[in-house]
């Protein structure tokens, strides 16, 4: 860790000093590198992962490919104040600057996508990086780092593998301005703390327990089918996954029932080549984890599909749904980080917003209406950092992603995300 941060720190000077255009060309490089490698890095993250192989290109890769080209570009779109003499006898303006040397913490769920967020806003800014990923899926981003290896300047990206000792040394080390994580609230709050010791800056992205509001005049076929995919994709390992359904009590039974007809129709658990929905959850806690939610229901919660380990080898799970709970129970409060899909009636529009706020995270969520003023009322009140209107999971490059509450701090993704990674220097010159 001491030679990966020092590396670094000698990388720094240059890249900082590197043109925009230099900058932008070198991600550009690396983006078609990375397209040029796609079925590779396929191969390399289903075999990690278990997720299923044939739609990885499509769903992860080709989106990894977009957010390099977009942070690409963004490296030439500094923003600021004008210049202009905001006090008589001086001109002001504002430089945006890199923060340094940025310490980079990145999860098994997404173990490319992640790391692609991390980096591409932070070298597009000028920044230098020491990127540790999870011990369990590494090999996409060692692979990465070879690429970048070809194209970046030495020292500009360096990975260190280890565990959870590893990253804690990293995200201890006096050399890093700034740590970003994308992991556990409990992971989190390790950062926060320790970085506060140095008054590091810190990005956070953390747990999510996302709402999916269904009112009575939803289409509640296309809310069943949008919903149960956002719930399964990966296993459910995904903080912006649909977690709770809130339903109008009106359509409460028909909606269960649709929606448990097309779980058992159309989602199902599998090895990567079999032609499954999705894969196994990522390793034998968490399997662990997600068992003992559903062990530890209490005698009011009903299960209406699924519920158990899938098989006896492997960690896969069956596709889960479970109605009658209430909003203080374990399973609605806190985060299962697998297929497990909660569903839960309302009255009224406040007790829907009641039920979808009641809950520590704030990441994302989703309102199913065929009613404009309801959506626009609904996107208002839902505290989250990402709200969907009959739709729940898709992403662009464009728009930030981030939340609120336990969920963390900071955006990734868009002109937001790109500025987490830059300072804001004021400079004021006399006119005489």
């Amino acid at each position: 860790m001491d030679a990966a941060c020092a590396a670094a720190s000698r990388a720094f000077p240059a890249w900082h000093d590197a043109t925009p255009a230099q900058r932008q060309l070198a991600l550009f490089r690396l983006a078609d590198a990375l397209a040029a490698h796609a079925d590779e890095f396929a191969d390399l993250e289903s075999r990690d992962t278990g997720k299923p192989r044939a739609s990885l290109v499509a769903d992860e890769i080709e989106q990894s490919i977009d957010q390099l080209r977009f942070f690409a570009g963004a490296a030439r779109e500094l923003n600021g104040r004008a210049a202009a003499e905001y006090a008589a006898g001086f001109t002001s303006y504002v430089r945006r600057e890199p923060i340094g040397v940025v310490a980079q913490v990145t999860p098994w769920n997404y173990p490319l996508n992640m790391a692609i967020w991390k980096i591409a806003p932070a070298l597009a800014a000028g920044n230098t990086v020491v990127l540790k990923p999870s011990e369990t899926t590494p090999s996409t981003t060692v692979r990465l780092a070879e690429l970048a290896a070809e194209i970046l300047p030495a020292g500009v990206f360096n990975v260190v593998l280890g565990d959870r000792t590893t990253g804690a040394l990293l995200i201890e080390h006096l050399v890093p301005a700034l740590v970003a994580i994308t992991g556990s609230v409990r992971a989190g709050m390790a950062v926060a703390a320790s970085a506060a010791g140095r008054l590091k800056r810190v990005h956070l992205e953390l747990g999510g327990k996302a709402p999916a509001v269904v009112f009575a005049d939803a289409d509640l076929a296309r809310a069943a089918a949008g919903i149960a995919e956002a719930a399964y994709f990966n296993a459910g390992q995904d903080c912006t996954a649909a977690t709770r359904v809130i339903v109008h009590a009106s359509v409460h039974d028909d909606f269960v029932r649709t929606l448990v007809s097309y779980v058992q129709e159309n989602i199902r658990a599998g090895a990567p080549d079999a032609g499954a929905f999705f894969g196994p959850v990522n390793n034998p806690a968490q399997l662990d984890r997600v068992t003992g939610f559903i062990d530890r229901l209490p005698a009011h919660a009903r299960i209406e599909t699924g519920g158990r380990r899938q098989g006896d080898t492997g960690f896969f799970f069956e596709p889960t749904v479970v109605t009658g709970v209430r909003q203080d129970d374990e399973i609605v409060q806190s985060e299962v980080f697998g297929p497990v899909l909660t569903v839960q009636p309302f009255e009224t529009e406040a007790d829907a917003v009641a039920l979808a706020n009641g809950v520590p995270y704030a990441l994302a969520a989703s309102t199913w209406t065929t009613d404009h003023a309801t959506a626009m009322r609904m996107s208002r009140a839902l505290d989250f950092g990402c709200v969907w209107i009959n739709a729940h999971i898709p992403f662009v490059s464009d728009m930030p992603h981030g939340g609120f509450k336990q969920s963390g701090y900071g955006k990734d993704l868009s002109i937001y995300g790109f500025e987490d990674y830059t300072r804001l220097k004021h400079v004021m010159s006399s006119l005489e």
